[in-house]
C-alpha cells in the first residue's frame, strides 16, 4: 500500500508537521481521548487547512490519539465543523451533500453533544488505497434518542423545545494531497503516516423555528414601528384637516375666527391629530432609550402642526410689524444704508443689513414667502441649541426630550416672526451652548458645614449639591475655535437687537460666578465694551434725543411690570379675555413646575445651578425699561430655556444610572413610610407629563393664535397698502385709526413693506360712535396731498377686542366714510378700502421726504483717545482670555503684564463713554 501511494506521490502537509521524526521512534500511547476533548482543540474553528498544521505542530509524541470508539486505528486529527441545518425529511446523504463544498477547518467550533455519527469522503481527490474502499471500517449507526436539549419532539421536525440549534457531528476522511518535489523515500514515510486523515467534525444543525405569523412579529416590534406610523399618521392627518375644503370635520374657514382667535375655526379633526402626534412621542420616550433621530423628528411635527398652523391655513404673512422689517431691508438694498432717523430700529441694523446681502446676492426680490414660513423656521431653528444644553445636563432621557417639548408648547409670544429678536434668540441660544458645552466646569465641594451662622451652613449645604452639569474635555485648538465663535455670535447681537446682549452677558457672567464655566472675567469685560461701546459711537441719533426713553424706566420695577400684565386685560369682549387670562395660566404652570421641579431635585442632591440661572437671570431685566410694554414678553422667552429644564425635572427628576442593577434611572433612597414601585412611580410620571403635554398644547392654539383675529392680515389689506405705495411720489401719508392718541401705537395695517423713508404713518382719532367722522376729517384737512386714510378690517377687530367697540362697528363706519361729501374711496376690497380727500387747495404741495440723515456723530474731546483706548483693551482682554484657555491654572507673569496694560485702558474707555453721554446729551437738550 504505501508503495503505491508513493508512486502517486500523495503527501499529507499535516503529517508533515507531525510525522517529522523517525518512523521506527517508539510513541507512548496517549490516553483516549473522546469526541467531546477532541472538540475543544487550539485548532478548532481555523480558516484554511494550513491551521490544522499549525495545530498539529503542537502535538509531540506523547499526544498522539488511540482509536476511537469507531474502531478505526488512525490516528487521525480531528476538527470540529459547523454545517446549516436541514429538514429532517432530508436524507443523511443530502445533508452530508449540502456541506460537501465548505472548507471542514474554515467553521466554527462549539462543544455540543451529538447526535448523528457519519463518514464523508470529501470530493475532488480520489482515494488512492484500494483496500480502504474495498473494505471500509464498518460506522456504528446508534438510535438516536431524545436527547436533552437535541429538540426532538413527536412531530419529528427536528427542533429543540427552547428553539435553539441541534448540533451532529459527521467524521469526514480527508484524501491525502499530492505533493511533488520530494524524494521517494520522503515521499513513502510521509504516506505512512499520512493516509486516510480522518477528521471528526462536530456539526452545528440549526432547526427551523416555526414560521411565526405575520401579526405576531409586528406585535413584538411594535414598539419600533408604532411612533414613527403615529406620527406620520398625525401629520397627514392634520395637514388634510387644515388645507381641505371646510367641511364636516376638516377646513378651516377664516369667517369663523371669533374673540378666542384661530382655535375658535379649527375643525376637531386637527385637535386629534396633534394629540396623536404627542402621544406617540410620549410612546417614544417611554421606552427609555435615547432615539435622537425619531425624537427629533417628532418634535419637528409637532413643532409644524403648532407653530405653522397660520402658514398652513393663510396665504399671506401674519403679524403687521414683519412687513415693516421687510422694509428695512428694501430700504438698504435700494439706498446701501441704514437711517436711524427714520427708526430707532435701524441704530441696529445688523439683522437687516445680513438679510438685505443674502437677497440681493440671491436675486431675490419679494420677501412674501420668507415671512409666512419664517415663525416655523425660527422655531425649528431654536430647538437646535436647545437640545445642545439639555445634552449638557445631568438628566434622564426621558427628562430631556420632554424639557425640548415644553418648550415647544410654551413659547407662545410670537417673538418668532421676521424680526432681530427672534433672530438674536437663536444667537443667544448658541452662544449659552456654546459656554455649556465647551467652557463648562463643575467643582464639587464636600467640606464640613461651618460651625455657627444658619447662612453659612445653608450655603455650604448647597455647594456641596452634586453638580446638575455635564462636563466635557476638549483640546485647547477646539476652545480657541469656541472663543473666536462666542465674540463673533455676540457682536451680531450687539449689531442687532438691543436687549439680547444684556441677555447673553448675564447668562455668561452668571455661569462664571457659580463656578459653571472655566472661562475667565476677562470674557464678560470684553463684551460688556462691546455693547457700551456700540451704544455710545453707533447709537447716537437715536439716543441723543431719546435719553429719557433710554433710562426713565431704571428702577421702576412694579411700573414696567404693570405696563406688561394688568395693562394688556382690557377690552370688553369676553372670550378674549380668556385668551390673555390662558396667557398667564401657561405662565403660571410653567413656573410652577420649575419650582416644584427644582425641590424634587434638591430633595436627591443635586443643584442645577445653570437652569436656575437662565431662569433668573432674565428677571433682571424689569429693573431696566419697560421696553414699549413688552419688556415682560422679552423675560418671559428668554427664562423659557431654564424653566423648561426645571419644570422638566417635576416629572422625571431622577438621574440616569449605568448600573446593572438600576439601567435606567437611580432613586435616591429617602425615609419613608409608604415606598412605591419605581416601576409604577415612572409610568405615573410618564402619564402625567403626557396629560400636562396635552393640555399645554390646546392652551398654546389659544395663547398663540388668541389674536388672529387682527394679527391675521389678508390680501385684501396688502393690495391696499400696494396702491399707497404706487401713489406716494415724491412722498405720502397714511393715517391709521386708533382710539387714543400715543407715543407707542404700532398700526394693525401692512405697513412700511416698501418706501419707507417716503411715507408717514401718522395716526387719526376714531369714536366708538363710527358716524363720528369730525377727527378724520379734520386731519384731512391739515395734511398736505396724497395723503390716504386705510380702513381694514384688522383695525377694526383692534378696536373691538381691545377697547369695546361695537361688533358692527367696520361696516358702519365704512359706509360713513363713502356717504360723506369731502372723502373719495380710491380702492375698495371686502377686506380693506381706502379714502382721500376729493380736493385740496390749489395752493398745496406734496412735501419732500423726510431726510435721511440726522445731526451724526457730533463727538467729545475726549473721543479719539477713547476710540484707541477701546482697540487696547479689546486686544489686551482677548490675548489674556486666549492665554488662560492653554494655561487654566494661576495667572502667570505673561497674563500679569497683559492685565497691568488691559485694567487702565479699559478705565480710560469706559471713562470716555460715559463723557460722550454727557456731553452729547446736554448738547442735544440744549
Amino acid at each position: 500500500m504505501k508503495s503505491e501511494a508513493a508512486e502517486a506521490g500523495e503527501h499529507s502537509p499535516a503529517s508533515e508537521e507531525t510525522h517529522a521524526g523517525p518512523e521506527d521512534s517508539p510513541t507512548p500511547p496517549a490516553a483516549p481521548e473522546s469526541l467531546e476533548d477532541r472538540d475543544s482543540k487550539d485548532f478548532e474553528g481555523s480558516g484554511s487547512f494550513g491551521d490544522l498544521e499549525d495545530a498539529e505542530e503542537n502535538v509531540g509524541p506523547g499526544d498522539q490519539e488511540k482509536p476511537d470508539a469507531s474502531g478505526d486505528d488512525d490516528p487521525s486529527p480531528t476538527a470540529v465543523l459547523r454545517i446549516p441545518g436541514h429538514t429532517h425529511e432530508e436524507s443523511s446523504e443530502d445533508a452530508i451533500a449540502s456541506i460537501m463544498g465548505t472548507s471542514v477547518l474554515g467553521s466554527s467550533v462549539t462543544d455540543s453533544s451529538v447526535v448523528d455519527f457519519s463518514v464523508v469522503d470529501l470530493p475532488g481527490v480520489a482515494d488512492d488505497d484500494p483496500e480502504s474502499e474495498a473494505d471500509p471500517e464498518p460506522e456504528p449507526d446508534p438510535e438516536p434518542g431524545p436527547e436533552p436539549g437535541s429538540g426532538s419532539g413527536e412531530d419529528g421536525d427536528g427542533e429543540g423545545a427552547d428553539g435553539e440549534d441541534v448540533e451532529a457531528t459527521a467524521e469526514v476522511r480527508l484524501p491525502a494531497a499530492r505533493r511533488a518535489g520530494l524524494p521517494g523515500s520522503a515521499q513513502k514515510a510521509d504516506l505512512d503516516a499520512t493516509r486516510n486523515v480522518r477528521v471528526s467534525a462536530s456539526i452545528s444543525v440549526p432547526t427551523l423555528r416555526p414560521r411565526v405569523p405575520l401579526t405576531e412579529r409586528l406585535a413584538r416590534s411594535a414598539m419600533a414601528w408604532l411612533p414613527p406610523l403615529l406620527t406620520v399618521e398625525g401629520l397627514i392627518m392634520y395637514v388634510l384637516a387644515l388645507r381641505a375644503t371646510p367641511g364636516p370635520l376638516r377646513g378651516v374657514d377664516l369667517s369663523h375666527i371669533d374673540g378666542l382667535g384661530l382655535i375658535s375655526a379649527l375643525p376637531a379633526t386637527s385637535f386629534v391629530a396633534i394629540l396623536l402626534m404627542i402621544t406617540a412621542f410620549f410612546v417614544t420616550i417611554a421606552q427609555n432609550t435615547d432615539r435622537k433621530f425619531l425624537l427629533l423628528f417628532q418634535l419637528a411635527v409637532i413643532t409644524f402642526a403648532l407653530h405653522g398652523a397660520a402658514a398652513l391655513i393663510e396665504d399671506t404673512p401674519r403679524f403687521h410689524t414683519a412687513y415693516v422689517h421687510a422694509g428695512f431691508v428694501e430700504f438698504i438694498n435700494r439706498t446701501g444704508t441704514s437711517s436711524p432717523i427714520l427708526d430707532a430700529r435701524f441704530a441696529w441694523p445688523g439683522f437687516f443689513a445680513l438679510v438685505a446681502f443674502v437677497t440681493k446676492a440671491a436675486g431675490v426680490t419679494d420677501l412674501t414667502l420668507v415671512l409666512r414660513w419664517t415663525p416655523l423656521l425660527s422655531n425649528l431653528l431654536y430647538l437646535l441649541p436647545f437640545v445642545l444644553i439639555l445634552r449638557q445636563v445631568v438628566a434622564t432621557t426621558r427628562a430631556r426630550w420632554f424639557a425640548a417639548l415644553l418648550f415647544i408648547l410654551v413659547q407662545w409670544i410670537g417673538q418668532d416672526y421676521f424680526s432681530p429678536q427672534g433672530f438674536t434668540y437663536a444667537i443667544y441660544l448658541a452662544f449659552v451652548a456654546i459656554v455649556l458645552r465647551w467652557f463648562g466646569k463643575v467643582e464639587v465641594r464636600d467640606a464640613a458645614a461651618p460651625p455657627k451662622g444658619r447662612i453659612r451652613r445653608l450655603l455650604a449645604r448647597l455647594d456641596g449639591l452634586a453638580p446638575g452639569e455635564l462636563t466635557h474635555s476638549t483640546s485647547v485648538y477646539d476652545r480657541s475655535i469656541m472663543l473666536i465663535l462666542l465674540i463673533v455670535l455676540f457682536a451680531t447681537a450687539t449689531a442687532s437687537h438691543q436687549i439680547t446682549p444684556f441677555m447673553m452677558l448675564g447668562a455668561l457672567t452668571g455661569l462664571i460666578l457659580l463656578r459653571r464655566s472655566s472661562l475667565s472675567w476677562a470674557l464678560p469685560f470684553l463684551l460688556g465694551l462691546i455693547v457700551l461701546s456700540w451704544i455710545s459711537y453707533q447709537t447716537v441719533t437715536f439716543w441723543s434725543g431719546h435719553i429719557e426713553e433710554l433710562f426713565g424706566g431704571l428702577g421702576r420695577i412694579l411700573e414696567n411690570l404693570q405696563r406688561n400684565t394688568g395693562d394688556r386685560i382690557e377690552g370688553s369682549d369676553s372670550r378674549h379675555t380668556l385668551v390673555l387670562l390662558a396667557r398667564l395660566g401657561i405662565c403660571a404652570v410653567i413656573l410652577l413646575l420649575a419650582a416644584v421641579g427644582l425641590l424634587r431635585r434638591l430633595r436627591r442632591g443635586v443643584g442645577d445651578r445653570a437652569a436656575l440661572l437662565l431662569l433668573c437671570v432674565p428677571v433682571l431685566a424689569l429693573a431696566l425699561q419697560s421696553y414699549g410694554g413688552e419688556i415682560g414678553l422679552r423675560i418671559y422667552l428668554f427664562a423659557l430655556p431654564g424653566a423648561c429644564i426645571l419644570a422638566a425635572y417635576a416629572f422625571f427628576p431622577n438621574l440616569p444610572a449605568g448600573t446593572a442593577d438600576a439601567p435606567e434611572e437611580a432613586v435616591p433612597a429617602r425615609r419613608r413610610v409608604i415606598r412605591l414601585d419605581p416601576l409604577l412611580t415612572r409610568r405615573i410620571s410618564l402619564l402625567l407629563a403626557a396629560a400636562c403635554a396635552m393640555a399645554l398644547s390646546m392652551s398654546f392654539l389659544i395663547a398663540r393664535y388668541g389674536n388672529e383675529q387682527f394679527e391675521r392680515v389678508s390680501s385684501d389689506e396688502v393690495q391696499a397698502m400696494h396702491y399707497v405705495y404706487g401713489h406716494d411720489k415724491p412722498s405720502g401719508r397714511v393715517l391709521f385709526l386708533v382710539p387714543i392718541i400715543g407715543p407707542e401705537v404700532t398700526p394693525t395695517i401692512p405697513w412700511g413693506e416698501r418706501d419707507f423713508d417716503k411715507i408717514e404713518y401718522q395716526q387719526v382719532l376714531v369714536d366708538k360712535n363710527p358716524e363720528q367722522l369730525s377727527s378724520v376729517i379734520d386731519k384731512f384737512r391739515v395734511s398736505p396731498p396724497n395723503t390716504y386714510l386705510v380702513a381694514s378690517r384688522g383695525q377694526a377687530a383692534y378696536l373691538q377686542l381691545n377697547h369695546g367697540f361695537p361688533t358692527d362697528w367696520s361696516k358702519r363706519f365704512r359706509a360713513a366714510l363713502d356717504a360723506s361729501p369731502e372723502l373719495k374711496r380710491v380702492f375698495d376690497s371686502p377686506d380693506a378700502a381706502v379714502y382721500t380727500l376729493k380736493t385740496y387747495p390749489k395752493n398745496a404741495e406734496i412735501p419732500q421726504p423726510r431726510p435721511l440723515t440726522g445731526f451724526g456723530d457730533r463727538g467729545s474731546p475726549m473721543t479719539p483717545i477713547g476710540l484707541g483706548a477701546l482697540g487696547v483693551t479689546w486686544i489686551a482682554l482677548f490675548v489674556y482670555e486666549m492665554q488662560k484657555l492653554r494655561d487654566p491654572g494661576r495667572v502667570s507673569k505673561r497674563g500679569r503684564r497683559i492685565l497691568f496694560v488691559a485694567v487702565p485702558a479699559f478705565l480710560l474707555a469706559v471713562a470716555v463713554i460715559v463723557e460722550r453721554f454727557i456731553v452729547i446729551g446736554f448738547n442735544q437738550i440744549q
